[in-house]
């Protein structure tokens, strides 16, 4: 028995009509600058992070810094420092 049969299609038919998202070729863009094209439900995407920049594909480490999250880090810690060399005083 098919698996096809076993989940109740009939011969041929996979997926049920009407009920899914056109399928068409899409166009990507990552903010590096790379594009690709592929197939998705949307005609164009653009996308952060790809492989051709993705530290885990290059092998460099890369700081994606949204809304000054770093920046705002480095300070919370240089004030936390700040207030532990004041209680050694």
């Amino acid at each position: 028995m098919s698996r096809a049969h076993h989940l109740g299609a009939t011969e041929g038919t996979f997926m049920k009509n009407e009920i899914h998202p056109e399928y068409v070729a899409c166009d990507v863009t990552c903010g590096c600058g790379n594009q690709f094209s592929t197939r998705a439900t949307m005609a164009e995407l653009k996308v952060d992070i790809c492989s051709a920049c993705h530290p885990f594909y290059t092998g460099q480490q890369k700081f994606v810094d949204t809304a000054g999250r770093i920046e705002k880090f480095n300070r919370r810690v240089a004030h936390r420092q700040a207030l532990e060399e004041g209680e050694k005083a």
